[in-house]
């Protein structure tokens, strides 16, 4: 295997706050080729001090769509992160494993709490 990458969250987000969902996305791209030629990738989130689940959903949760959870393991190393961090990130992926391992019954589910939502939201043509 290669040696790992360390790549750092605040080149992403551009500031202390990883909570976008379009800046998880670009860390996304950046990340899951690397990992998928087998390189380990450290994501440092030094000077981070806010971390929202939508950017963690886009940045890592995607990853568990072509990674097991060992091999993501292996190749995803979190580094410089506080306690709380860590918390939102392991809650994150272990929501993107059960949305992946199910993603037909949590689409289903969706779709009919969503669409009959939205059809009773549609405004009435006269």
């Amino acid at each position: 295997m290669r040696e790992s990458r360390t790549i750092f969250v605040r080149d992403f987000t551009g500031g202390p706050f990883a909570v976008s969902a379009a800046d998880g996305e670009r860390l996304y791209r950046c990340i899951e080729p690397m990992m998928r030629a087998g390189q380990s990738v450290g994501l440092s989130f030094a000077g981070i001090t806010t971390v929202l689940s939508g950017f963690l959903n886009s940045a890592v949760g995607r990853l568990c769509k072509s990674f097991s959870e060992d091999r993501l393991g292996e190749l995803l190393l979190v580094c410089d992160a506080e306690a709380d961090v860590r918390e939102v990130l392991e809650r994150a992926l272990r929501n993107a494993r059960r949305y992946w391992e199910n993603r037909d019954a949590f689409d289903q589910a969706w779709d009919e709490v969503v669409g009959s939502e939205c059809q009773q939201m549609e405004p009435k043509m006269r």
